[in-house]
């Protein structure tokens, strides 16, 4: 099979070494400092992050609840600090085959970060999974109005849709009032659905998340990239998230009017893509966030961004990313490779 070459080298970073990244990227050191310098720094904090213990838990970052247009948690961390070859805006990135396991590209890693609606995946899952009938009709209520964040939302009180049709809301337009009527709507309510969706994760070898509820809207829910990168690959074996969360548009009778809602992630709709499943986040915590799975120069690949400065600056990572990962086959003699 076909190697990639890479353009930055893969680290595994124990707990220490993801503290010690961190501690450094925070230093005040000028831009114009010297290798040698530069160098010797980062040796040191090597040298001290080897010495730690080997059981310390990885660096979880702040839950401090921010205003918006405040510093999300990331920024805080100094993950915006870290560079990479490939100048993403993220600053946590993962890429990962599909099929198999073989990382390919990974920047802070290992960071545990609010998740936002990438939470929603997850709500997704635990949904399908419980073999509730698709076609019951669920009701917004005033439980489901978003008392965290004060996001708006186009179904009203009183709003009857089928779990499906909620379903189909929650994860193409990340609607929050139709994720949280799914999680209430779980036997044992609310409270069940999310004790299910951390079994899940459990289950999952997701050791770094932990999820309070079902839409992302809280900061509380956590996870690192490889953990997401195991639950989008969980998720893209049921064939109805996998239409769903790719599905470009969709109009729904609301009452007396036809609303259309359409997908957050405007690469759906790019013939350039070949995207199987996907999911985008934002709160001011978590920053811009997307996961995907999509098949470029002949592979499946789950790609993670986390924590991206700018509005569309995640989809312009993902864009880089493809870019690399095709112009890299070529270079290895494989221009068009056979789908797999």
């Amino acid at each position: 099979m076909t190697r990639f070459p890479r353009p930055v080298p893969r680290l595994r970073r124990s707990a220490g070494l993801v503290l010690a990244a961190v501690l450094l990227s925070l230093s005040v050191v000028p831009a114009h400092a010297a290798t040698k310098k530069r160098a010797s720094a980062s040796a040191k904090a090597v040298k001290a992050a080897r010495s730690a213990s080997a059981d310390a838990p990885l660096r979880r970052v702040s839950s401090k609840v921010l205003l918006p247009g405040q510093a999300s948690s990331g920024q805080i961390a100094g993950l915006h600090h870290t560079r990479d070859a490939l100048a993403l805006k993220s600053s946590v990135a993962y890429v990962v085959d599909q099929d198999t396991a073989e990382v390919l590209f990974e920047k802070n890693a290992e960071a545990v970060l609010p998740i936002a609606s990438l939470t929603k995946l997850m709500t997704s899952v635990v949904v399908v999974e419980a073999n509730q009938p698709l076609d019951e009709v669920l009701e917004v209520t005033e439980a489901d109005i978003d008392t965290e964040k004060g996001s708006r939302s186009r179904l009203s009180v009183g709003t009857r849709l089928t779990r499906h049709e909620m379903l189909h809301l929650a994860l193409m337009s990340s609607e929050n009032r139709a994720a949280n009527a799914l999680g209430r709507h779980y036997p044992g309510g609310l409270e069940a659905f999310v004790a299910a969706m951390n079994r899940k994760a459990a289950a999952l070898g997701m050791a770094d998340t932990h999820y309070v509820e079902p839409t992302g809207l809280n900061s509380h829910n956590r996870s690192s990239a490889p953990d997401l990168a195991r639950l989008v690959k969980a998720a893209y074996n049921f064939s109805l998230i996998r239409e769903l969360s790719t599905s470009p548009e969709h109009a729904v009778e609301l009452g007396r009017r036809t609303v259309q809602f359409r997908n957050t992630n405007g690469l759906v709709r790019s013939p350039h893509w070949d995207i199987g499943l996907q999911k985008t986040g934002y709160i001011a915590e978590a920053g811009r966030c997307l996961v995907m799975q999509a098949q470029m120069a002949g592979r499946k690949l789950i790609m993670v961004f986390l924590d991206s400065a700018g509005k569309y600056s995640r989809i312009g990572d993902a864009e880089r990313v493809r870019s690399w990962v095709e112009s890299s086959a070529k270079s290895a003699g494989k221009a068009n490779p056979p789908t797999l």
